[in-house]
């Protein structure tokens, strides 16, 4: 299983940035996809998930509204279009597949919202 992000950069608060995350090695349209997020000093944290099926998406509270979690199962890439971007947005994001019982996650591309 391989994740690879990318996407991340330095914005100005009410930017836009679309993050992308390529996945190989497994069966892309079977699972569930999902962002996370960390800042130094705290824990990584859910921020949107997207059911194989494309059924179910959920959004942590903090991003509802701003952020849209999509796939492209024709190219195996999962997207997070961010839009309305706050400094307190600012974190490494995660891509994430659970396969097998096991969580994989990418290297993490750097969002940085500042002025």
């Amino acid at each position: 299983v391989q994740l690879v992000e990318s996407g991340g950069g330095l914005v100005q608060p009410g930017g836009s940035l679309r993050l992308s995350c390529a996945a190989s090695g497994f069966t892309f349209s079977w699972y569930d996809m999902s962002w996370y997020r960390q800042s130094p000093g705290k824990e990584r944290e859910l921020v949107a998930h997207f059911s194989s099926a494309g059924v179910m998406r959920n959004y942590a509270d903090s991003v509802k509204g701003r952020f849209t979690i999509s796939r492209d199962n024709s190219k195996n890439t999962v997207y997070l279009q961010m839009n309305s971007l706050k400094p307190e947005d600012t974190a490494a994001y995660y891509c994430n597949a659970r396969v097998g019982g096991f969580d994989y996650w990418g290297q993490g591309t750097q969002v940085t919202v500042s002025s």
